[in-house]
This record gives structure tokens, sequence and C-alpha cells, in this order.
């Protein structure tokens, strides 16, 4: 029998024998109940009645003896009836008795006293009729010898009848206090019987459940003091205790595998602490490095004073960290250690990632710090872990990776531009750089209401410097540059004060990437000097073929005689004059490559772009100021003048927008004409916007064509906001500036209906009628 089996049956004999006590006490009890009954209802009720009845016979005696002194016969009849009705309850009064009488002596003597009750009341009778027959003398007479005589033979039988039921009474109820005693004592003794015999197999129990459990402590307490888990308890039982005793001892098992785990474990992390190539350590309350750490802290701090020192002094005294930096990381210490784990996501951000260390012999050393909380069970930080790495000789490669990445992002973007328009840019540049150190030296020297013009010149150069770099995909370069045009445009709005030093540090910095291009141009990649084509006004390219063909067109037409040599020196003079041009498409192909990325930065279509230069060739002197100039009005053109898709097509357009660029030759001149199909020109913007600069006293006071011609003031823009592309106010007054330098001049022809908020327009560049030809080469030269 197991346990269980054994508490059951326990529980079972609980319940049995208080049901059994209970069920003898209720039987006991429902019996001693009707014993109580019998007494308290029937015998002692019986008793008392039995002295009503000599009350009640008192009462007659009186009315009879009143009957007797009677004065007339009224009063005799009225007191015979009171002594009638008292007689019928005198003999209702023996009839109960009779009823509850329990011995045989009860209602022998009830019986007689029933008779001698008739007896009395017959010889009243008698008295009675001598008082209403008039013979008082013979009722008295009759009333003192025969009435008293039953009177006293009735009050004799009443109290013998009072006696036996006294006497019956006090049997009864000795009778009742006899059975509740014996049944008071039965159940004591059954309970006691009871407990004993429960308290027995209790204890038995208890004995099988608690000496076995005060083994399996004694053992745990060995266990725990001596650390030694190889003890075992015996099991020699097959029940619940038995299996607990199998459990504890499979527990202590499972205790000595995880013992063993743990010191393995704990051997490798010392192996790891001994062996890692890591500086490991940890903060413990008030900021104090605990004893254990890895040995390869020492080679990293070049110290073996680690423990119980100060973190604070042992790792960050020497470094390059402020005051302040130093008081945060202490305060983020305190807040972490012994607070909950949450505190240290709190305060991790002012726990430094990395720092510089300086040696004790001046070298200074880059460490990287990773931070991570110790907690407890219940999820408080009891030591915070951290951890250094000497970063030194990775944080030198990854410069020079860096920097090697670098210059080879440079040699992509130089790689990506032909070698005659990269050297026109470096040294287009090198000689916007030079105008503005020059324009620099002369304002430095110049009162500071007279710097005005100066800064709209270095600004207007150095955002086409941007404008040709971006257009180029010089990223590099663009973004120096734009950090000294934002300089210039601080300087412009008056947010900044004149600094010639701070001006020349930025053109130092900007010429500082040029001369990074040119050497990588020259050195990594071997293009040196400028080109096949080279400087126009010195040297003329020719390709080898041309010349042979030239030649052999001058034999034949020598071999064939005086007309045939005429067409060919004629052919040969033509293609001599077409040397050192380029067609117009070509001398801005750096140019019109940008637009798609640009239109991609934008979040507009590529354009469509058009160029009908009618064989038209330009000479490549004047290339220069030409893209320059068209690089601002093509960047226009798409900032301002082409929507986006959706506004295109909104409008019934074509979600890609067109520009257009058309050339014209006479004796005179060279025009260029350039137009879109965007929305315009914004006369309504540009009006409102001369206003609020003080331009125009009102926008009614000039008319569009002189509304137009407000984009060319210096710094003029309607953009809404400065961007990379424009926004700034430099495009179209530079590019007034790059056409009117080459002798030339460019106006805006206005469309449209005049007075209209928008209208579309056309640029129309003109320049001295020397800047182009004519190509009159014949093909047979050609071929």
């Amino acid at each position: 029998m197991n346990i269980r089996q054994r508490i059951i049956l326990l529980i079972a004999l609980v319940f049995g024998a208080l049901a059994l006590i209970g069920g003898y006490a209720v039987y006991q009890s429902r019996s001693n109940s009707a014993e109580v009954r019998v007494v308290t209802e029937q015998v002692v009720p019986s008793t008392l009645k039995s002295t009503e009845l000599m009350v009640r016979l008192q009462e007659v005696q009186i009315a009879a003896l009143g009957l007797v002194a009677a004065p007339d016969a009224d009063t005799t009849q009225q007191l015979l009836g009171e002594l009638n009705g008292k007689k019928e309850v005198l003999q209702k009064l023996f009839a109960d008795q009779l009823q509850q009488a329990d011995s045989d002596a009860q209602r022998g003597l009830i019986k007689e006293a029933q008779e001698s009750l008739r007896n009395y009341f017959d010889s009243i009778n008698d008295t009675a009729k001598f008082k209403l027959a008039g013979q008082k003398e013979m009722a008295e007479a009759n009333m003192g010898a025969t009435v008293e005589q039953y009177l006293r033979e009735q009050g004799q039988m009443i109290e013998a009848v009072q006696v036996e039921k006294r006497r019956s009474k006090d049997a009864a109820i000795a009778s009742l206090n006899q059975r509740l005693t014996s049944t008071s004592a039965t159940l004591t003794a059954i309970s006691l019987l009871a407990v004993l015999g429960l308290g027995v197999i209790g204890w038995l129990l208890y004995r099988q459940i608690v000496f076995p459990i005060a083994e399996m402590e004694g053992k745990m307490t060995e266990i725990a003091t001596s650390q030694d888990f190889t003890h075992r308890l015996s099991v020699t039982r097959r029940d619940e205790i038995g299996r607990s005793m199998l459990a504890f001892n499979a527990m202590v098992e499972k205790i000595e595998e995880s013992t063993a785990l743990v010191k393995q474990k704990a051997a490798d992390i010392h192996a790891m602490l001994q062996y890692i190539p890591q500086g490991i350590l940890t903060v413990e309350a008030e900021g104090l490095v605990h004893p254990e750490y890895s040995d390869h802290l020492r080679a990293i701090l070049e110290t073996e004073d680690i423990a119980r020192r100060p973190v604070m002094t042992l790792v960050f005294e020497q470094t390059e960290l402020g005051a302040d930096a130093l008081s945060q990381i202490e305060a983020a210490l305190q807040a972490c250690i012994g607070e909950d784990e949450m505190n240290f996501e709190f305060n991790a951000h002012l726990l430094p990632a990395e720092v510089s260390l300086a040696m004790a012999d001046g070298r200074r050393k880059i460490l990287d710090l990773s931070w991570a909380p110790i907690t407890d069970e219940h999820g408080n930080i009891q030591r915070l872990m951290l951890c250094l790495r000497d970063v030194t000789e990775l944080r030198a490669l990854a410069r020079a990776a860096s920097a090697q990445k670098r210059e080879l992002e440079i040699i992509g973007e130089i790689l990506a531009v032909q070698h005659e328009k990269f050297h026109a840019f470096i040294e287009g540049s090198t000689s916007f750089l030079a105008e503005n150190e020059a324009a620099i030296d002369h304002a430095h020297r110049a009162q500071a209401h007279e710097r005005g013009d100066t800064v709209k010149l270095l600004f207007r150069n150095m955002h086409t410097i941007k404008g040709n770099a971006r257009t180029y995909g010089l990223r590099q370069l663009t973004d120096v540059v734009h950090h000294s045009e934002q300089h210039y445009d601080a300087l412009r709005s008056g947010q900044a004060q004149w600094s010639t030093e701070e001006l020349l540090l930025d053109i130092a910095a900007v010429r500082s990437v040029l001369e990074e291009y040119t050497q990588i141009n020259a050195v990594k990649l071997g293009r040196t000097g400028p080109g096949r084509r080279g400087d126009a006004e010195k040297f003329v390219m020719v390709a080898r073929h041309d010349v042979q063909a030239m030649l052999e067109r001058l034999d034949s037409g020598e071999a064939a005689g005086q007309p045939a040599l005429g067409d060919a020196v004629h052919e040969v003079r033509e293609t001599l004059r077409a040397a050192g041009t380029e067609r117009l498409a070509q001398l801005l192909q750096g140019v019109t490559d940008s637009l798609p990325a640009l239109a991609h930065e934008l979040g507009k279509e590529p354009p469509q772009l058009a160029i009908d230069d009618h064989g038209l060739r330009i000479h490549t002197q004047f290339a220069g100021p030409l893209r320059n100039a068209f690089m601002h009005m093509f960047r226009n053109s798409m900032d301002h003048g082409i929507e986006a898709a959706l506004e295109r097509i909104a409008h019934g357009k074509p979600a890609a927008g067109s520009i257009r660029l058309h050339a014209e030759l006479d004796a005179e001149r060279l025009l260029l004409t350039l137009s879109d199909d965007g929305k315009g020109l914004n006369l309504a913007a540009i009006r409102e916007r001369a206003v609020q600069r003080g331009l125009i006293a009102d926008a009614a006071s000039v008319n569009d064509e002189e509304a137009a011609e407000l984009i060319f003031a210096a710094g003029f823009s309607t953009a809404a906001s400065v961007t990379d592309v424009s926004g700034r106010g430099v495009g179209m007054d530079a590019v007034r500036g790059f056409v009117e330098s080459d002798g030339g001049s460019i106006a805006i022809a206005l469309h449209g209906r005049p007075g209209d908020a928008s209208r579309p327009f056309a640029l129309l560049v003109t320049l001295p009628a020397r800047a182009a030809i004519r190509s009159r080469v014949l093909k047979a030269v050609a071929a």
C-alpha cells in the first residue's frame, strides 16, 4: 500500500469514526428526546394537574357551603348549577389523570377517586334537595355528616394520587438522568477509542513520511556543506517516498553533471580571459574594477595595477575626453550599477564607444569600447562589463583603405570624362580660383561697403566650378566647393563677416582637391598635357588619316592637271579651316549627358534634347565659356522650366519635357537660341521678388520685357528654397558674365500674350561670327 492509499484510508477511517460517533449520538439524542418529551409533556404536567384537583375540590366544598347558606331558592338553584359545572371540570381532570397514568396503582387510585367523586356530588345533590324543600336543618345535617365524609375521602384519594404522581415523576427524571449519563460515557469512550486508533495510524503514516524526508534533508545539508555531489540516498521503498528518493538521487546526479559543466565552463572562461586578445574587465559599485579580468588587458593598458582601481582613472584619465564627458560617464556608471537593467538602456548613449589613450611614452592608442550589463535574477545590474580592443592599427588600415577608396572613386570619376574636357575643366576651375584670390586680395584693401561686387564674383565663380563638377560627376570636388559656396552665401546675405583668412582657406581647400584630381589624372592614369586637341589658340590636332587623305588629294589633283589641283587645294583648305572646331552637340556633350541624372535628382523625367546646329562648328577657344553658360541654362531649364511628369500630364503635355537648342550663323554673328516646352517665365513671381528686394518700386512699374530682364540681376532667384541645383540667384547672372567675356550678349525673347502671369520664352545667345564656321569639307577628303 502506497502513501496515497494510506492517506486515503486514514481519511476514510476519520470519516467513519465521525459517522459512527455522530450516528450513535443522533440515535441517543432522539431516544433521550422522546423520554424527555414524556417527562416534560406527560409526567410533569400530570403531576401539576393532580395538584389542581385539590384546588378544584376545595372550590366545590366552598360552593357547597354557600348552597347550604343560600337565602332563597333562586340562589340555591344558581349555586347548584355552578356545582354541576365544577363537577364536570373535576371529572375532566380525573379523566386526564387516568389517561396519563403510567402505572396500575395510579389508575386504581384514580378510578377510586372518580367513584368517591360521584358519591360526593350525590350527597351534595341530596343536600340541595333538602335546601330547596325548605328543610334547612336536614340540609345542614347531611352536609355535616355525609358531604364532609365524602370530602375527606376525596381529599385522601387525591393526595394519594399526587404522591404516586410525584413518585412517578422522580423515577422518570432519575431514569432520564441515568440515560443521559450513560450516553455521554458511551460517546466519550467511542471518541477516545477513535482518537487513539486514528492517532496510532497517523503516527505510523507520519513516521513513514517524515523520517525519509528528514533523511533527504540531512543528505541535502551534507551535500551543501561538503559540495560533494557523489552522495546518494538508499532506496528501499516503491511508494511515493521511494520515488521521491529516486527523484532526489536523479536531481543530485543532474546537479553533479551541471557542476562539472559549470566547472568546465569556468575553466574555459578563465582560459579565455588568459588568452583572448581583448581587454575584458567588470566595473563594480563605486566604479571599481573587479579583480577578475583578462590577461590581455595588461598588454592593452601597459600596467599591472588594475584590480580595485577606479575605472575612470584606469581607462579614461589619459584620454582626450573633456571634463564634461568624463562627468557624464561617471554619472552613467552610478545610474546603472545596482539599478534596474532599463537604466542601462537610458544611459548607454553616455558611455563612449571609442577613446584615444595617451601612453607613458607619448604614443596614443585608439581603444574600441563595448559595454554590457551583468544582471541578477531580478533584472538588477550587479556589474558592468567593459571590453577593450586596441584598434590603432585597424583604424590606420581603415584610413588607408578610405584614402584608397577615395582615390579609386576619383579615378572612376576622371575616367568618365574625356581627357580634353577634364583638362579644360581643371584649367577653367584653376582660372576661377586665381580670379577669386585676386579679387579677395583686392577687396582686402578696399572698404567694407566696396566688397559687394567682389562677393558676387566669388559666388559666381565658385558656383560655376560646382556646376561643372556636378556636370562631369566629380562628386568629391562638388562637396568641398559646396562648403565654400555656403560661406559666400552667408557673406552675401550678411550672416557672416568678411574674413580674408577664411576666404583664402576656402580657396586653398578647393585647390587642394583640384590638385588631387590633377595628380591622380597625371600619375595614376598617365594622362598628362591638354590631350589630343589641346589649346586651339596654340595647337591644332588633325587626325593622321585626315592628313594622309589631304596629301593623297593634292597628289591626285597635281597629276590630273591645273583645274583638279585647284579643287584639291580648296578642299584641303576647308579641311584645315575645320581643324580646332567642334560640333555644338559634341562641345556640350558633358553638360547634356548630365541631364538625366539631374532630372532624377529633381524627380522629373529625362528631357528630350534636340540640338539643331545646321552643320556649324564652334572654335574650341569658345568652348569653355559656352559650356559654363549652357551648364547654368540647362540646369535652370530643368529646375524652373520643365514641370514634373504628373503636372505635365495634367496639362496635356508628354511626361518628359523637351529642350531645343538652335544655331544660326551669318556674316556678323552666331545666334544660339535655347527654349523648352515648360511652364515658361513666371513674370508675376519675378515682379513680386523684385519688389521684395527693392529692385523695383511696384509690380506695375515694369512691363513684361523689363521684368524678364530682372533674372540677370546678381543674386536674383524666385526659388522657394535653396537646393544643390538652384535657389542661390547665381545662374543667369553668371551666364551673362560668361557670354560677355567672349564678346557676346544674351537676351530674352518672350512669346505668348503680353500681361499673362507666365509666358513662354527663349534665351538668345549672340557671339561674334568668328566663333563658328560652316563645314564645307568634301566627302572625298573626309573619306
